[in-house]
């Protein structure tokens, strides 16, 4: 039976067509989506989003209907996955630097459950808005699903910037055999902070001021950081700072971007502050990596259960889509200074 989804519920965006498709590929269960990104100011499929759906369709060789750009209505019927040497360029129908990560996150649960190991290229967006960087991807959100069982390793060979993209990214994608549940109730404490201070195609010394600012500003907060220059090739131009806060039980990613008019040291600001304030609540985890969390234990089978620094409407929404293809208890309790999820099979 198809399940039909409504890409309008909740948050309305993207993550309902990325959710829907990685579970329909695993589940084999067709789906019919429709108001996708309704609300949206460019609604329906745009690149990033139609790329995930020409890969998704690659790998489990699915019949599918309305894959076009600007598409609100999605048919997709998907067969067996299929193990490979795959890629995928975000800008070939249109140019675009949709992000690369959001193609990896929907690829790489499916080809967990393939029979034979996986090479995904993408080339697109792998620093832009509004998407987990690449480095948040390895770093925080590969390290999160590497602890229950998943085999996936992520590397970076040009980075892509907005407004041109053209970044490139790998994964390799082994099946996940034995999957374990994920319990982290409390973070522990600060272990270590690194992180890294990049530009492409710009003078070094603004990598150096935003990578000195970060350092002063963790600084005055008791916070040793140890903070990488990094010259990033790419196409573009564009500046990143990222902090990785190792705690002892979990990780956490903060990251700003630079634009056109925006001061080097707002960019480590921006991060700082994200920082500092997480570690002013009691979460385990960061509010990005919950709600793409939330999805890898539901696959695991196994009660698990975890906090988080803030309940976003990504994860009650991500929760709405999983339920539409399993039967599964999933709680959210907020609580003081932290939100509780906690899920167990039924």
């Amino acid at each position: 039976m198809t399940i039909k989804i409504d890409g309008s519920y909740g948050e309305g965006g993207g993550q309902i067509l990325r959710t829907s498709l990685s579970l329909s590929c695993v589940t084999k269960r067709p789906i019919e989506i429709f108001n996708i990104r309704k609300g949206r100011k460019n609604p329906g499929l745009q690149p990033q989003h139609l790329t995930c759906v020409k890969a998704a369709q690659t790998i489990s060789d699915a019949e599918v209907h309305g894959a076009e750009l600007q598409s609100q209505n999605l048919v997709f019927m998907p067969k067996e996955i299929n193990g490979g040497d795959y890629s995928f360029d975000v800008g070939e129908i249109k140019g675009s630097a949709g992000s690369a990560s959001l193609v990896i996150q929907t690829l790489l649960l499916p080809l967990s459950y393939a029979e034979a190991p996986s090479t995904v290229t993408i080339i697109g967006g792998t620093h832009v808005p509004w998407s987990p960087s690449f480095h948040y991807l390895r770093d925080v959100f590969g390290n999160a699903i590497s602890k229950m069982g998943y085999k996936v390793s992520l590397d970076i060979e040009r980075w892509g910037w907005y407004p041109i993209g053209g970044g490139k990214i790998k994964a390799v994608i082994k099946p996940a055999k034995e999957l374990s549940a994920i319990n982290i109730a409390e973070r522990g404490r600060l272990k270590a902070v690194t992180g890294i201070s990049a530009v492409s195609n710009l003078p070094l010394s603004i990598a150096e001021r935003q990578r000195d600012k970060g350092i002063s500003i963790l600084k005055k907060n008791g916070i040793e950081a140890d903070i990488e220059i990094i010259n990033a090739p790419s196409y573009g131009k564009g500046t990143f700072f990222f902090l990785l806060a190792e705690f002892e039980n979990s990780a956490a990613g903060f990251s700003s971007l630079g634009a056109i008019g925006k001061k080097t040291e707002d960019v480590a600001g921006e991060a700082c502050k994200e920082l500092l304030d997480f570690i002013e609540t009691k979460g385990a985890i960061d509010p990005h990596l919950s709600d793409q969390l939330i999805l890898y234990t539901t696959m695991a089978r196994m009660e698990s259960d975890f906090t988080t620094s803030r309940i976003t409407q990504h994860l009650l929404t991500n929760i709405w889509v999983i339920k539409q293809f399993m039967t599964a208890e999933i709680k959210v309790e907020e609580m003081d200074g932290a939100g509780r999820v906690w899920y167990c099979s039924k």
